[in-house]
């Protein structure tokens, strides 16, 4: 008679050699923080548009190479305007991401230096390492332009690397994670190493509805503009192997903005609709069914109570 010895299980990963750390990426409005958060975790995450003030939420990114775990945080653009309570929601949680970690990213445009991100800049401290990134560099006509911008930086901030690159090109953002590996702790990781972000799908699906309500109404919509889950319900497919039910509020100030959403006939809500759903059923690999309302709701930003109702912080 033999005796079956049972299977032992498989170890688990080694933690030994591994490198992992918090890295904030801050910024005034609209310099691109949330396409750089995309290209260093390698897929989208995080929404863009034209429009100044899109990223509402602190948003993890994770990004695994090799045996070192970056957890990248896309905070809101710093808000000068403080008197909306918005606003003040939006500031907190840049200040709340700036707490505990490894490394600042302080994003502003290659050979730009704005009130805005003086303000920005204001706000870090001395404990914690800040690279400068100077993005868009691929805006930038005459090159020989950013030598003295960024010696006339020097003298603002102990920046610990000056980083200038455009946040398009691949061969920069990969050179940009090599720079940033160096300061990682020595600790296990965080999370799995194929994880992308700690967000749920729910909330990715209102960051979505969001991106293409402002990028379809372009600056005729105030960023005020938001989009609440109603419902977000996981089924078994017919002939996917997800289904997942969205029923979503987008809500506006005014009568005006609300037509201006709906469009004539319609065309405009059901467009954004199609555009959301279809980059959902990518991002989720599931059948999506979206369904979007429009309602006004004067005032909310100002309103404390309301803005956490929403979902903010």
């Amino acid at each position: 008679m033999t005796i079956e010895t049972p299977a032992m299980p498989e170890p688990p990963p080694s933690a030994e050699g591994q490198r992992c750390g918090l890295v904030a990426i801050v910024g005034k409005p609209n310099v691109g923080k949330s396409t750089l958060l995309n290209a260093l975790v390698g897929q989208k995450i995080s929404i863009t548009s034209r429009k100044a003030q899109t990223t509402r939420h602190r948003i993890t990114g994770i990004r695994t190479v090799g045996q070192s775990q970056f957890v990248f945080v896309d905070t809101p653009g710093f808000q000068t305007r403080h008197t909306s309570a918005l606003n003040k929601s939006l500031n907190k949680t840049v200040m709340g991401a700036l707490g505990d970690v490894d490394l600042v990213l302080f994003v502003v445009e290659a050979g730009s230096f704005t009130l805005g991100d003086a303000k920005v800049l204001s706000v870090l401290n001395d404990r914690v390492p800040v690279m400068l990134v100077a993005n868009k560099l691929d805006h930038v006509h005459r090159r020989s332009e950013v030598a003295p911008w960024l010696k006339s930086m020097q003298e603002r901030h102990p920046f610990v690397e000056f980083f200038p690159m455009s946040a398009k090109n691949p061969k920069d953002v990969e050179r940009l994670l090599t720079v940033c590996e160096k300061y990682l702790s020595g600790q296990p990781w965080w999370y799995a190493e194929d994880e992308l972000t700690d967000r749920s799908e729910k909330f990715l699906a209102s960051e979505t509805v969001r991106e293409k309500l402002f990028r379809l109404t372009g600056d005729e919509l105030p960023y005020t503009s938001t989009v609440v889950i109603d419902k977000f319900e996981e089924e078994p497919g017919k002939t996917a192997s997800r289904m997942v039910r969205i029923s979503a509020t987008i809500i506006v100030e005014r009568d005006g903005h609300k037509a201006m959403v709906i469009g004539e006939k319609g065309e405009r809500l059901k467009r954004i609709g199609t555009e959301a759903r279809t980059e959902l059923e990518k991002l989720m690999d599931a059948k999506v069914f979206l369904e979007l309302w429009v309602k006004v709701r004067s005032g909310w930003a100002d309103d404390e109570a309301r803005v956490r109702s929403f979902g903010y912080e």
